[in-house]
């Protein structure tokens, strides 16, 4: 049991670090498109990869933030019965989801995510949605991680909701 605990506890310690490292993007978010704003805007001197960094900036918060988000259950979610039902109910509820859409999903995704970044490094695929031309490999390689660490997180659940469906109590 104590191994189960220490497996579960780095999962979560992964997912906590992510979300620190997330931060830094959002951080980015903002210098990367006040600087573009006001060099448009009051300069006249628009830059030509301000936008790539933009937008591969806010897929990094999106895809690194989503496994600290589903640690933290911030995920959107409809609660109109779920959250009135007993927390056996809700285990029974994520179990079933789980198994029947979330992992078949995931996994697929993760899948399709690792092909797409090989193939990127593998032809030097560049972005083309600006005259910048950034390398699209780094990007496509921490979308795949993202998706990774996701099915950690959620595998982490998945093992808390059987765990506390069996004992009738939580594992932490």
């Amino acid at each position: 049991m104590t191994i189960l605990k220490k497996i579960l506890k780095v999962i979560d310690t992964i997912s906590e670090m992510s979300g620190s490292i997330v931060k830094w993007f959002a951080f980015l978010l903002v210098l990367v498109g006040s600087y573009d704003a006001i060099s448009r805007h009051f300069f006249n001197s628009p830059t030509i990869w301000a936008y790539d960094v933009l937008c591969m900036a806010g897929g990094i918060v999106y895809m690194l933030g989503a496994s600290y988000d589903f640690k933290h259950d911030a995920h959107t979610r409809v609660d109109i019965i779920y959250g009135s039902l007993s927390k056996k109910a809700q285990s029974i509820i994520d179990i079933i989801c789980s198994l029947t859409l979330f992992f078949p999903l995931m996994i697929t995704m993760f899948i399709l995510a690792v092909k797409w970044s090989i193939k990127a490094w593998i032809g030097g695929e560049v972005m083309f949605t600006s005259f910048w031309y950034p390398p699209s490999a780094p990007y496509r390689t921490i979308f795949a991680l993202g998706i990774f660490l996701m099915l950690l997180q959620a595998i982490a659940k998945f093992v808390r909701d059987i765990y506390f469906l069996i004992g009738g109590k939580e594992i932490d």
